[in-house]
């Protein structure tokens, strides 16, 4: 990954759960999920480029069946996308900028500016941590537990797996701490061959004061810039409004039915807040993020390994568990309620 790591999920096949293809020559490597008999993907195969096109013969081969890859990207939309045996669309985009340009535009949004400044004057430093320290850290542990409890949904997985903090070698960790005490962290991970990174978790513990976010992103990425990289992304936001151009080639049926589920799936996933949040920092581009399917037709069954992949198990059982959690954070409140008025 360290050589040939070029698209933008690609360190994120070493996270738990992700299963990983080697090559026969042993100099290529692919992450998956199996789900209902798709293999899905994550982003592409980590290879040469002059590599690619037998990787993937050789990765489609090696097992009977489907494989669905998500996130695709420049390099191997571009040797798949207009064969007739696989079918594209867009799920998605991610926002990009150049490190460098990333402080320039942070400096002339005075709402950032004020983000930042709010947090710094409310005592939080940001400081890069060692990953041998970062490591299981507890404090981390419990910032990211924190932060967990006000999702929607259960936690999910595949390329939003939380649970990084025992694999940290070859990331960056910048630790957001007020009076000493961490109150917020973000993980950088490499896209070795683009010198850029992903900022994979932006994480803000219940104590961290406004702002906490917008200060650790921006101190990451300043660090970044200093050194000489050249790419960052935030990631995917799935069903961005930024993809919906796009988007217009998907099938009819893929096109209803994701309007059905940015409007109606907020309870679970604020897809409107992310796209914001994530747009806030005027990113110089949006990249569309496409699911490219061994199939003529993209199917409801690809889509449907998609979502398991990412919730780990029936998509319907998370919903289901995000119901009930909703479900108790409201007698929560609601205890809270007529305890304040007694």
């Amino acid at each position: 990954m360290q050589r040939f790591g070029w698209n933008s999920t690609c360190y994120q096949i070493v996270n738990p759960g992700i299963d990983r293809w080697f090559s026969a020559a042993g100099d290529s490597v692919v992450g998956f999920v199996r789900r209902i008999g798709v293999r899905v993907v994550a982003g592409a195969p980590v290879c040469s480029i002059d590599r690619l096109p037998n990787v993937v013969e050789e990765f489609e081969r090696c097992r009977a069946g489907c494989v669905c890859y998500f996130g695709a990207e420049g390099r191997i939309r571009e040797l798949l996308g207009g064969r007739p045996e696989y079918s594209t669309v867009v799920l998605g985009a991610q926002p990009i900028w150049r490190p460098e340009e990333w402080c320039r535009r942070f400096d002339a949004d005075p709402t950032l500016r004020a983000q930042r400044n709010r947090a710094a004057n409310k005592g939080v430093v940001v400081v890069e941590w060692p990953t041998e320290k970062a490591t299981n850290h507890p404090e981390l542990w419990r910032c990211l537990h924190e932060w967990l409890e006000t999702r929607g949904l259960p936690p999910l997985h595949f390329l939003v797996e939380p649970e990084t903090l025992g694999g940290l070698e070859g990331r960056r960790v910048f630790v957001a701490e007020k009076e000493g005490r961490p109150v917020g962290f973000v993980v950088l991970s490499p896209v070795p061959e683009r010198r850029g990174w992903l900022t994979e978790q932006f994480v803000r513990g219940r104590g961290a004061p406004n702002g906490t976010v917008e200060l650790t992103l921006d101190t990451a990425i300043r660090a970044v810039a200093a050194d000489g990289d050249e790419y960052v992304t935030m990631g995917i936001v799935p069903l961005s409004n930024h993809g919906v151009g796009a988007s217009h080639g998907n099938p009819a049926w893929l096109r209803a039915l994701l309007a059905w589920v940015r409007a109606h799936g907020r309870r679970f996933y604020h897809f409107d807040g992310l796209d914001e949040f994530k747009s806030k920092f005027h990113p110089e581009e949006w990249e569309p993020i496409y699911a490219i399917s061994k199939e003529s037709r993209f199917s409801f069954r690809t889509l449907y390994a998609i979502a398991a992949a990412f919730t780990d198990g029936p998509p319907a059982l998370a919903v289901a568990k995000g119901l009930a959690k909703a479900v108790r954070q409201e007698f929560r409140w609601l205890r809270r309620s007529l305890a304040a008025a007694e």
